[in-house]
Formats: C-alpha cells, structure tokens, sequence
C-alpha cells in the first residue's frame, strides 16, 4: 500500500507525518478516480482530488463531539486510475487495495469515482466478514439488472450489492418503472417522501440492518440539490445536513461501522462548498466512528 513517490501534499486534511504515515495510521483514504457509466453529467472521476484539497482547510477539532480524529492517524493511498476503462477491471483492483487495508487492521475510506467502485469494497468486507450489512444513502434505487449495456453500472449498484448481503437504502426518490414493481427480501428501502415529517425514520432505517456490522455507501446526491449542486444527477427534494448528520451518529453509536465510501462528487469550477461539505461529512463521521 505505502508509496515512498507519492505527492506528500496530496494527504486528507494534509496532515504531517506523525499522522499521516501508514505505519502509524489506524484509518486509510483511498481515492479512486474513475468515472466511466455516468448517465448524466460527468466529472466524478475528479471528486477525490477536490475532496483531499478540500479537507486542507477544515478545522481538525470538532466542535460537537470534542475530539480531535486526525490524531488517530490517517494515511492517504496513493489514487488508483484505471489503465483498462472495463468496469470489472477497477473494481477488482479496488477490491484488493481495500483487502490489503482490512489486512493490515486499518479503517478503510473510499473516495469516489461513480458510484460502480463500491462492488470493490463489499467484495473485500464479504472475504473477511462472514456477517455483515450494507447502508446506502442515495437520490436512486441504483436497482437495475443491467444498464447501458453494462451490470457494473452506477445504476446497478444496488443490484449487485444484494446479491453478497443485505442492504437498506435512505433518501431514495428516484427509480424506474421496473425498479418501483420490484421487492427483494434483503433490500429495505426509505423512500425521501416517507423520510419527511417523520421522526422515526432514522430509528426504523438503523432497526432494519440485519448485522451489528455495517459498512456505509454515501452518494452525494442523496443531499439536496440546494446544498449539493456537484453531482452527476441533481435530484431535487433530498436529504439536509443535520439530518444526515443525525443518522450517522446514531448508527456510529449502535451499530459497529467497518468502513465507507463516499462517491458521485462532481466538482463545478468556481464553487466549492460542494467538496467542502463532502471532506467536512467525512471527518464528522470519523469522529463519530470512532
């Protein structure tokens, strides 16, 4: 995993060594910058590098819990950039980078790149963990068999992440037809509109995760538009900062999270709220973690 050549500035939160060596880190950013089956607007394969720049600026003290996570030590990969553009091809190498992560008996983050990267890291959790459960926040169902010619789609995510375990979604407010006439026995979804006046909802989504282990998958367009323009499909009516915020805490406090992946960051020239928010939700759900 470690890269002696690697740009030393190019470090989540440009952290010295101390706490940012691989040797002495207990958490592992992994950028991959990949952005093949985009439907709509692409640019996803630049989300990494916008995010880790981001995070430069951010104050390493949060405020809410107290803590100071930096301190836990985290190490920047080295960003993995396909030399096939064949989806199977990225995803297997993810796979085993996120292994020799797990291997190591480090935290892995995934920093995407289209949504499609995340097969990588369920694949590696499903060789070490028996026992697991996935939560996805997302704008789609992510539930087609195949799309575009291609099952490794960002929009057949979902799909093929049912078929190793089992996966609730939050914030969902857009599918196809054949999407919404589908139910599959280890997929729960909440819906956006369901989500809205109801305060049990972050309760009901964290109850139906079938495992005390549980890696999370964060599209960034499960946020409203309002407050999320960067990514690759806009869709409006969604999820808010603090609600999201809410859930992620209460899942940090009662169930063990094992690793996450944030992905679908599109960065617009001249605006970078977006990838501030997405390196500002990382380090709070780090310091939620753990």
């Amino acid at each position: 995993m470690p890269n002696k050549d690697y740009k030393a500035h190019f470090k989540f939160c440009d952290l010295e060594d101390r706490y940012s060596s691989w040797e002495k880190s207990r958490i592992a950013v992994l950028p991959v910058s990949y952005d093949l089956t985009t439907s709509y607007r692409p640019g996803a394969s630049t989300g990494p590098r916008a995010i880790i720049d981001a995070s430069r600026y951010m104050e390493t003290y949060d405020d809410e819990t107290g803590k100071e996570i930096y301190k836990q030590g985290i190490y920047t990969a080295e960003e993995i950039k396909p030399v096939n553009p064949e989806p199977e091809e990225i995803i297997k190498k993810v796979e085993k980078e996120v292994s020799s992560i797990l291997k190591a008996g480090k935290f892995p983050i995934v920093l995407g790149g289209e949504h499609s990267i995340t097969l990588g890291p369920v694949k590696a959790f499903k060789k070490k963990f028996k026992d697991f459960s996935v939560l996805q926040l997302d704008a789609h169902r992510d539930m087609r068999h195949s799309f575009q010619g291609s099952k490794h789609s960002h929009a057949c995510i979902a799909k093929r992440i049912i078929e190793i375990t089992c996966l609730t979604q939050v914030g969902i407010r857009s599918l196809s037809k054949d999407e919404a006439g589908r139910e599959y026995k280890n997929l729960k979804t909440f819906f956006m509109k369901g989500m809205i006046d109801n305060d049990s909802w972050i309760s009901e989504a964290i109850d139906s995760l079938d495992s005390d282990k549980v890696y999370v998958t964060i599209d960034m367009d499960a946020f409203d538009p309002s407050i999320m323009p960067s990514v690759g499909t806009p869709e409006p009516g969604g999820m808010g900062w603090y609600g999201t915020l809410a859930l992620l805490k209460r899942l940090s406090l009662e169930k063990k999270v094992i690793g996450f992946d944030v992905v679908e960051l599109s960065p617009i020239a001249g605006n970078v709220s977006p990838d501030f928010l997405t390196a500002k939700l990382i380090y709070k759900f780090l310091s939620y973690i753990f």
